[in-house]
């Protein structure tokens, strides 16, 4: 497939067209007193969002613990906006691998950021989607009048991941604990076997299938005919503008960090480089060997990094003083087949979101796509031009076509920024709002794959005004 534009931009988007809103229709007028208080039937706003860089684990993070990164994330964002922790009614944070002294690390991360211990907070889980999962809790609160202003992020921490004792080891330590007497553990002993070392190491596989992701994407690009040429011309794009982007001064969303114990000051995301077609040519499969398609340099390295973003109603933010960035308009999840249609989310999640929406592909002025591997972008597309798969998976009369790539995500990607699994979501939304100013667009979609055959889409609109610092 030709990574070419294939629709022309089409004309301005009236929002008396948006046939369902993330919006609560208030309740009737003919409640008997003592009515009941009303949803909340308010625009839900986009204030602001920022992250750490990103960076490849193992790096400059790598003597931190996954609240640290968070704790920054949610200080930078309360120092941008100049908004006292007090106004925060609620935190809702994303986490996938998880480090077992801070489950709740919404919980944790707010306390070390000196947040009141009278502002609950709460951990979600949905794999490289958390932090949306976690922007549209937020904004399901304040939907139903629950909470007014919402901090919603996400943290990974890929650099100390944690490294379990085999189940018979672990087994033998329990009973061990249980042991009263001498003879007791003396028993026990006896039956350890040098195999209970083996450690269990986590892994980026499916659970119900046994299958790594990688795996997974080779078989996807296989089956939609990605070539190998493909996939590694998608990556130089990916790693190329984000290097420009990156040198315009886009990345606003960003905040530096200083680590304690390194020298220089953290202000950079450190995956971005832009290799030449032939250095691409040369890596081998990282998967399937020796035939596979799949390689380093066109798939998302292990990120470590954390973001966090400040939803609230539109008339909240007038009321704070705030210039909202966007409105956040609609949002729905999909999931699929786990095994050979895992990475396909943005496949289904896009036209439904389009349908839902009363859009078509011509209305969206920024596409912001989860890059978790150039062959699974590129088999996304194809499939929403494949009239047969449209019609056979989706129950469509045709097939939806081609994004106009264009505005395919001009400033890079997860394959080129880095993608700490639980932190993705809220970069894709600050990215989004902060094209639409840069490119004067009005409507943007985020969408992602995540583990699971699961999937996100949401559809973000320009707020007036609006800026891109």
């Amino acid at each position: 497939m030709s990574l070419q534009n294939v629709c022309r931009k089409g004309n301005a988007f009236n929002l008396l067209n948006v046939s369902r809103k993330v919006q609560c229709r208030t309740l009737s007028a003919a409640v008997a007193n003592p009515q009941p208080k009303q949803k909340n039937s308010q625009n839900i706003v986009l204030v602001d969002g920022v992250r750490t860089p990103f960076l490849t684990s193992g790096t400059s993070y790598s003597k931190l613990m996954p609240h640290e990164l968070a704790r920054h994330s949610l200080l930078s964002l309360l120092q941008k906006n100049s908004l006292d922790k007090e106004l925060i009614d609620y935190i809702v944070y994303g986490s996938v691998i998880q480090e077992v002294k801070t489950s709740n690390i919404a919980r944790e991360a707010a306390l070390a950021a000196g947040f009141s211990n009278k502002t609950p907070a709460h951990t979600v889980t949905m794999a490289c989607i958390s932090s949306n999962a976690a922007i549209t809790t937020g904004m399901g609160l304040i939907a139903t009048n629950t909470y007014d202003v919402i901090v919603a992020g996400g943290v990974e921490f890929m650099s100390d991941v944690p490294i379990r004792h085999s189940r018979k080891m672990r087994s033998l330590l329990l009973k061990a604990n249980k042991a009263k007497t001498l003879g007791q553990r003396l028993a026990l002993l006896s039956t350890f076997r040098p195999d209970f070392l083996a450690p269990e190491l986590p892994a980026v596989a499916e659970f119900s299938s046994g299958e790594t992701m990688g795996h997974s994407a080779d078989r996807l690009a296989s089956a939609f005919n990605v070539s190998r040429s493909e996939q590694d011309e998608y990556a130089l794009r990916s790693h190329t503008l984000a290097k420009e982007a990156q040198e315009k001064g886009y990345f606003t969303d960003l905040v530096p960090f200083k680590v304690s114990g390194v020298d220089q000051i953290v202000d950079k995301d450190n995956g971005i480089r832009v290799s030449s077609p032939e250095s691409l040519a040369k890596l081998r499969p990282a998967f399937v060997k020796p035939y596979g398609t799949v390689t380093a340099a066109n798939a998302s390295f292990l990120t470590d990094g954390a973001s966090a973003c400040l939803i609230m109603t539109e008339e909240k933010a007038k009321q704070l003083g705030l210039k909202p960035k966007a409105y956040l308009r609609d949002f729905l999840y999909v999931s699929q087949d786990p095994v050979d249609q895992l990475l396909l989310g943005p496949a289904y999640g896009i036209p439904k979101l389009l349908k839902k929406s009363g859009l078509t592909l011509k209305d969206i002025d920024s596409w912001e796509i989860h890059e978790a591997f150039a062959g699974q972008i590129v088999a996304n597309l194809k499939a929403l031009d494949s009239e047969w798969f449209c019609k056979t998976y989706l129950g469509l009369n045709e097939k939806v076509g081609s994004p106009d790539l264009s505005k395919w995500n001009n400033w890079g990607g997860s394959l080129s920024i880095g993608h700490p699994f639980a932190a993705t979501g809220v970069r894709l939304c600050m990215h989004t709002a902060n094209r639409l100013v840069r490119e004067d667009g009005k409507l943007g979609v985020v969408a992602a794959c995540a583990a699971g055959g699961q999937g996100v889409a949401m559809l973000i609109e320009r707020y007036p005004g609006a800026t891109a610092d």
